[in-house]
């Protein structure tokens, strides 16, 4: 006889969040097999067998712990059926095994940190700085976005659940996800090379990066690769990539290239010095079948 896997249990709660992160969660397409395998004791926006109350009270543990949206020590920020954050994180923190935080929110503070950077912060991070909520826990693991692609949650999920315990980088990110950059598998990426850039948004030929403020050579993530719906990214639809799994996000003038001496910032693990060279010399080539297809 095979050998019965349990379902392994889930307890999701909310900090200071649009709820983004859980409505791509519900978009996963492989949710049935999902079910399967993990069983959602409670979710705020779900309706279930159990309230908050009851998890709170409950002498249970729990295999994982998600939390969405911005962690705070600020009681007034935050109210969810009564309880303030501090109150809730503090509690369930103590009955899991992993703390998944889910979006860039979570991870490193993200947009509602603009609004306070001394009381608003993600578990670990504060921005790209260390210390946030907490100053240490080894329970965490980030999954930044905004908002995340479900496919890295599940798969981080599954990962736990076979034993699997992922590889972190420096922001306590998997590597099967965040090694990658958004800019590998970009189908722009010739335009990219050649320096020749789109005219303007939502236009299907030409590269994101030299005039429309794209981030994907700095982004880690794998939105090319695996797609959104299994169908498209934001580069693929004629928009910049915005970094949004990034410490740093969100930024300032975000549809605009910064640069220096009318050069864009480098690509991650290019030196300036290589970089400006090769894209001057880029610069001086004409490439007319390149050209041709940016013009129609």
């Amino acid at each position: 006889m095979s050998k019965i896997q349990l379902k392994k249990s889930i307890v999701w709660i909310q900090g200071i969040t649009c709820n983004g992160d859980s409505h791509s969660f519900f978009n996963y397409s492989q949710m049935k097999s999902f079910a399967k395998n993990f069983d959602i004791v409670y979710h705020p926006l779900l309706v279930g067998n159990y309230n908050l109350k009851d998890i709170l009270n409950s002498d249970d543990s729990y295999d994982y712990l998600i939390v969405e949206g911005s962690f705070t020590k600020v009681k007034d920020y935050v109210d969810r059926s009564g309880y303030s954050f501090g109150e809730l994180i503090d509690n369930l923190a103590k009955k899991v095994r992993y703390i998944i935080c889910a979006g860039t929110c979570a991870s490193f503070g993200g947009i509602f940190r603009e609004r306070d950077k001394k009381n608003i912060s993600g578990a670990l991070y504060s921005g790209d700085k260390k210390g946030g909520y907490w100053d240490k826990n080894h329970k965490v693991i980030n999954i930044p976005g905004c908002p995340l692609h479900p496919k890295w949650l599940v798969d981080t999920l599954f990962a736990l659940k076979e034993g699997r315990e992922p590889l972190l980088d420096e922001y306590l990110r998997p590597k099967e996800v965040y090694s990658y950059f958004v800019h590998h598998g970009c189908m722009r990426n010739e335009y990219f090379e050649w320096k020749i850039d789109t005219k303007s948004f939502g236009e299907k030929e030409g590269c994101l990066f030299y005039d429309h403020g794209c981030r994907g050579p700095m982004t880690h993530a794998n939105c090319n690769k695996i797609l959104w719906n299994e169908v498209s990214s934001k580069t693929r639809a004629g928009s910049p990539c915005l970094g949004c799994t990034e410490p740093d996000f969100p930024r300032d003038n975000v549809y605009e290239t910064k640069k220096y001496m009318s050069l864009p910032a480098t690509p991650v693990g290019v030196s300036k010095r290589a970089y400006y060279s090769i894209t001057g010399v880029a610069k001086s080539f004409k490439i007319e079948r390149l050209e041709k297809r940016l013009m129609g």
